[in-house]
């Protein structure tokens, strides 16, 4: 490999959220600013959707209503 054009990597990075948490890992960038994290991520909450099938179900009435389709 050529010597000095790679960045330095800092194993003890910090990550700040906008919520609060910080995470320590390691990164190229000594301290870094996110708006969002693992913690306050709806997805990783479980705030966010269970099911996608859920939300599709009043779009299929609303399609065999529109288009005339009838339930056996």
């Amino acid at each position: 490999m050529k010597k000095n054009i790679h960045p330095e990597y800092y194993k003890d990075a910090v990550i700040h959220c906008a919520c609060g948490n910080e995470i320590v890992t390691g990164s190229t960038v000594k301290e870094a600013r996110v708006e969002i994290c693992s913690k306050c991520h709806p997805f990783y909450t479980g705030q966010a959707r269970k099911t996608v099938t859920s939300d599709f179900t009043g779009q299929i009435e609303k399609f065999q209503r529109k288009y005339g389709a009838k339930k056996k």
